[in-house]
């Protein structure tokens, strides 16, 4: 099961293994351009609880034959190379990026302990990182080994939490503990157990519940239930309710802290062109809106098989079309005191980067300006090069605000993680 959790891992379009290349070259040495286009029916139970290796190519078109996912790289991008490629990313004037963590396989979704721990979820090896301060060196720990895909994670009230497909584990004190965690606690496990688009994000709310994302187990096709959903869970007593639906695969999420309400990134349908539909940034304002999947996409495009009959109007729109295939991820309010005001309140957002598009898109943060209501929104490019136009260098996968004010993004290929500091003058107000 392992095994084969790991193939179906990379091929998806976050994926970071070696075997998304492969799936490029037939064992004939044919290259997928020259092979039959990809189709498979999609809506049908068998293909949810065994999709092929890959599962992604179910709606390829004739033009964009041949597209794959990335191939990712197996082990860390070296502490000097490191180094060279924080110095080439752009970030605005009187902000510097660094190298704050290197090591740190396929990191994904992060969460900081009340002392000081950064817990560090990963791709598809079944791990949890901890980053602990020994010594004025930062060391990184595998704590929690023997999961299939713990790429989310969160901590709250003294307690870490873990998401693994279809569970939801718990932790309680582990800064205590950090050298022998144990199995954990199982609180949850009620989601599906469908692999594609499997992977998960956890957002902390107010109250401590567990806001966590299902995404449909299909590129595009009629979701079973129980999917293309976000439920909201209590860690107390494992009760869960239906907080948003109609949602494709969200793998990022912030409250904000002015309202308590839930933002949350999504990615678009794929294969339906290089430049749409755009990935979205959406805000649930009341319980059980509908964003729209699989019938419309970025607020305004009818899908031309689901779309028959439905107008976009009946769904919620975005709040922000972020680009086509740039792939919006983890994402954080700017809530610290470092930044120069006009930051207090802004959404930074990890694009972890295009694979269904000819000229690559996204690899990069950027930032958002919004009112609390959705209203007047802007975005802009906070750091980027990523893509050097050349080479994929590195994949943002998450970001968080550190304790001191500073801005830490995860790159789960390069297997680091930066800081982003804000080292000049304050703006004038």
């Amino acid at each position: 099961m392992v095994a084969r959790l790991s193939r179906l891992a990379s091929f998806a379009l976050a994926g970071a293994g070696a075997l998304a290349l492969a799936a490029s070259i037939s064992p004939t040495g044919a290259k997928a351009a020259d092979k039959p286009l990809g189709h498979y029916n999609s809506t049908t139970r068998d293909f949810w609880l065994h999709p092929p290796d890959d599962w992604w190519r179910g709606d390829e078109t004739e033009a964009q034959r041949g597209l794959v996912p990335n191939p990712g790289q197996p082990l860390p991008t070296p502490a000097d190379e490191l180094a060279k490629i924080a110095e080439s990313i752009k970030v605005p004037a009187g902000f510097k990026l660094t190298v704050w963590a290197a090591g740190v396989p396929q990191a994904r979704e992060m969460a900081w302990g009340d002392k000081g721990t950064l817990f560090v979820g990963t791709w598809d090896q079944g791990i949890v990182n901890a980053i602990v301060d020994e010594g004025g060196k930062r060391v990184v720990k595998p704590v929690i080994k023997g999961l299939r895909q713990a790429t989310g994670v969160a901590f709250s009230n003294g307690k870490l939490y873990v998401v693994d497909i279809d569970k939801v584990y718990e932790w309680d004190n582990p800064e205590n503990n950090l050298g022998n965690l144990g199995p954990g606690k199982l609180i949850y496990s009620d989601f599906p157990p469908y692999t594609p688009h499997g992977w998960k994000y956890i957002t902390v709310g107010q109250d401590g519940d567990l806001y966590i994302p299902v995404g449909p187990p299909c590129n595009e096709c009629l979701p079973p239930s129980g999917t293309a959903q976000v439920r909201r869970i209590n860690p107390e007593n494992g009760n869960a309710e239906l907080w948003a639906i109609g949602v494709r695969n969200s793998v990022g999420g912030a409250i904000d802290p002015r309202t308590g309400k839930l933002w949350f990134t999504e990615n678009a349908r794929d294969w339906l062109g290089d430049d749409i539909p755009s990935d979205k940034l959406n805000l649930v304002a009341k319980t059980g809106e509908d964003f729209g999947y699989p019938y419309c996409h970025q607020g305004d495009i009818l899908d031309p098989v689901y779309g028959k009959g439905h107008s976009c109007s009946e769904f919620n729109p975005p709040i922000v079309n972020l680009g086509p295939h740039v792939a919006p991820l983890g994402m954080k309010f700017y809530t610290g005191n470092q930044f120069p005001a006009e930051y207090s309140g802004n959404i930074f957002i990890a694009e972890h980067g295009s694979w269904n598009r000819h000229q690559k898109n996204g690899y990069r943060v950027e930032r958002v300006i919004v009112n609390p209501d959705g209203s007047n929104p802007s975005q802009e490019v906070f750091a980027s090069g990523w893509w050097d136009g050349h080479k994929i260098l590195g994949r943002p996968s998450d970001v968080i605000v550190a304790p001191d004010g500073s801005l830490l993004v995860a790159d789960d290929q390069a297997g680091a993680i930066y800081q982003i500091s804000y080292v000049g003058k304050a703006a004038t107000q």
